[in-house]
């Protein structure tokens, strides 16, 4: 399927426009990340998340209100998935010591509704488990069973026979689980997930995120200044930058915006960042590769015509490669949850910069070069 038979249409000749325009987009971008800031995620700045999901529909306002009052600080709550799914953050990694009894003291609450009048000893306790101490192993097992159905994360001591104590997780989760089970009893809930990551973990990831990224525009670098020249190598390159920092500024720039646009940088975006990246040089290498077979066909012929010649017979590739692949993105970004969303709207966004970029951008720094060296391009 071809379109666009014939198209002439003098791209490079209102680059000078497009210079202007991305210039704009920059700024935009650079004042957002300065006084407004990027926001990331637990993969980076460390701290915990949970994500809960509720029976009914819930009121995230009034959630939110409940879990202000209950002493984990400063809490960050938003919608997952649907309308019954909640995602919490919160710096803390472990629950408060002002707050761990009264923790404990709502598992043995539970093991006492369940058995009444059951002997039992708590023999040890941290900041992350409880251990219970029963008359026999059978009993012991029983109660395992139930915490587990209750939504606690128990479990045996030991696997031997003769096994009398059981571990009960204490995390922020059971913390929060205690507190909304009293104030929203008509709607159960269950924990899906409690991720944690410590914050010297959360800086390694992200000196190994911008390391991975600009390892991969070096790679590229080189590789184009090999199969082509180091012009085209470095326009690509600043194509690349200008497609990811745009692309960031977005992120700055819609937090609190738009709704349902609220994203954070984490370790999903830098992998969707990465793709954005192979993407967007491999058109940047299409429209080269035709612009270096019109060069050595035409060894007389003017690089700005040269290029926009190959820019009009690549366009139709171009418009049916990337339309296609928005539309697949499209429906990730729109259908496919809270999980997804971050990763489809940096591709979503990026695809679309990263097609602008190799014309107005790569080809535009090519062309400028040329221009003001007077030098021939020969291949």
């Amino acid at each position: 399927m071809r379109i666009f038979h014939n198209l002439d249409v003098d791209f490079l000749g209102k680059r000078r426009f497009f210079y202007f325009l991305s210039a704009l987009f920059f700024l935009i971008g650079l004042v957002s990340v300065v006084f407004r800031g990027l926001i990331f995620g637990i993969d980076f700045k460390g701290g915990t998340e949970i994500g809960l999901q509720f029976q009914k529909p819930v009121d995230i306002a009034q959630v939110r209100n409940y879990v202000n009052t209950i002493g984990l600080g400063e809490v960050e709550l938003k919608t997952f998935g649907q309308s019954s799914g909640i995602l919490l953050r919160t710096e803390m990694q472990e629950i408060p010591r002002n707050i761990l009894p009264r923790v404990i003291g709502g598992i043995d609450r539970t093991i006492e509704k369940n058995f009444p009048g059951l002997k039992r000893q708590i023999v040890d306790s941290s900041a992350t488990s409880v251990t219970f101490a029963f008359a026999n192993p059978d009993t012991t097992n029983d109660v395992v069973n139930k915490l587990l159905a209750e939504g606690y994360q128990s479990g045996k001591f030991s696997e031997e026979a003769t096994n009398t104590k059981m571990v009960v997780r204490v995390g922020i989760s059971e913390w929060i689980k205690e507190n909304l089970k009293e104030k929203m009893p008509g709607n159960t809930f269950q924990v899906l997930k409690e991720d944690k990551v410590g914050p010297k973990v959360g800086n390694e990831l992200k000196t190994s995120a911008l390391i991975s990224v600009f390892l991969s525009l070096v790679g590229i670098l080189i590789y184009l200044a090999f199969r082509f020249k180091f012009i085209f190598a470095f326009g690509a390159v600043v194509a690349l930058f200008h497609d990811v920092l745009i692309t960031l500024g977005l992120y700055a720039a819609l937090y609190n915006v738009i709704p349902g646009l609220n994203l954070e940088i984490n370790l999903t975006v830098v992998a969707a960042f990465l793709t954005l990246i192979g993407y967007s040089v491999n058109d940047t290498v299409i429209v080269f590769d035709r612009v270096r077979e019109y060069l050595k066909i035409h060894k007389s012929m003017p690089i700005e015509e040269a290029m926009n010649k190959a820019v009009n017979a690549t366009m139709s590739r171009t418009v049916l490669t990337g339309g296609t692949t928005l539309m697949s993105v499209l429906v990730l970004l729109i259908f496919g949850g809270e999980v997804l969303r971050a990763f489809s709207f940096t591709l979503f966004f990026g695809i679309i910069t990263g097609t602008y970029s190799s014309v107005f951008v790569a080809s535009a720094i090519v062309l400028e070069y040329v221009n003001r060296t007077k030098r021939k391009l020969d291949f």
